[in-house]
């Protein structure tokens, strides 16, 4: 049967390509031809034809593609109170690459007093007949990379009044967002989902934390940044093991974090990847509670060749043999741009996989 409400079961996690228009109006703004109202302009069109362009292949959910970040998840942190921009001696190593060297700091308290993207969700809300999806870093995105962010002592003496302060400011972001009209929230949650894999675990042990501590640590804060949201609104939790230039940061089953996952997390449904091995079975879905679902993310957007659909098909069957077909939902195991750069595929191979998406979803649940 298909869904009236998020998720919906052909979905997608949010992040698309940027078109070249929009990237040559970046590089005019960082040389000067270009001043922030005319990038603005540039994004308000480039978002304007994104949102078309998921409504004519039948998406039920729409985003601005992220259009107006660098990253998944500075943009937003850069934003909170209390945290600034930080050049890192080195970016963070992906399987095959390495990003940029930009992070975050902690210099004051943190809280929320207002965010341009609350204005971001209204521009896209204005503008589509769908339903507005806004996507966000889950909480966890502020301290889980490897490398420490640099946390001013003075201001915070304890990782206890750190994680208590940001929880309260997510906190009032989601409300404000609610209170915007927002009813389909995303919590781009990447290291929880790491906690899968090993060698992050061994990482974070050796600077001095416990792996299972941390799961309940992020479980806590996304439990709290959702404490006050209206009854009608739906938030999602999208899990990630890294998606920087079709490279990736971790491996490993859902085993490590099953209980934490579905046991202890406030939310309605989990996006989670499952396009090739590295994220493991189905067999964690024996846990998926019944009012909740959970949208499987077979479709790669590492990668231009398509899917076959039968194999599609197989692969929820496959899955349906561990919870009820009727909890579950299609996407893409990520987006296609979890940063400015992209991944490595065209933008028409990128709209062919979200109607790929969209058809199996229709011969599957109708």
């Amino acid at each position: 049967m298909p869904r009236s409400s998020p998720p919906f079961r052909a979905d997608h996690v949010g992040s698309l390509l940027r078109p070249r228009a929009l990237r040559e109006a970046r590089s005019r703004l960082a040389t000067g031809e270009l001043g922030p109202a005319e990038l603005r302009a540039a994004e308000d069109r480039a978002i304007e034809s994104a949102i078309k362009m998921q409504e004519d292949i039948g998406l039920q959910a729409v985003t601005d593609g992220e259009f107006r970040r660098s990253w998944w998840h500075l943009d937003f942190l850069w934003g909170l109170d209390g945290v600034e921009r930080h050049v890192m001696e080195t970016g963070v190593s992906f399987a095959g690459a390495r990003t940029r060297n930009e992070g975050v700091r902690v210099t004051g308290k943190l809280g929320f007093s207002g965010h341009r993207m609350i204005e971001d969700f209204e521009f896209v809300a204005d503008h589509t007949r769908r339903i507005p999806k806004m996507t966000i870093p889950a909480p966890s995105a502020i301290y889980g990379r490897p490398t420490r962010m640099p946390i001013d002592r003075d201001v915070y003496p304890t990782l206890r009044e750190l994680f208590e302060d940001l929880g309260q400011a997510y906190r009032k972001f989601v409300r404000a967002l609610a209170d915007a009209g927002c009813r389909y929230l995303q919590l781009d949650e990447v290291f929880i989902a790491m906690l899968c894999d090993e060698k992050y675990r061994r990482q974070m042990q050796e600077r001095g934390d416990e792996p299972q501590t941390l799961s309940e640590v992020y479980a806590d804060l996304i439990n709290v940044a959702i404490a006050d949201i209206p009854s009608d609104m739906r938030v999602c939790m999208h899990l990630c093991r890294g998606n920087y230039q079709s490279t990736f940061m971790g491996r490993g089953g859902y085993e490590a974090v099953q209980d934490v996952l579905f046991n202890k997390i406030n939310v309605h449904a989990y996006f989670m990847e499952y396009d090739t091995e590295r994220s493991g079975g189905f067999e964690p879905l024996r846990l998926l509670p019944r009012d909740k679902q959970a949208v499987l993310g077979l479709v790669t957007t590492k990668s231009a060749a398509l899917e076959s659909k039968d194999e599609l098909k197989r692969r929820i069957d496959a899955a349906g043999r561990f919870t009820s077909l009727d909890q579950l939902c299609l996407s893409g195991q990520c987006g296609f741009a979890s940063t400015e750069e992209g991944n490595l595929l065209t933008e028409d191979e990128q709209w062919a996989k979200l109607r790929l998406i969209v058809e199996v979803a229709q011969e599957v649940w109708g």
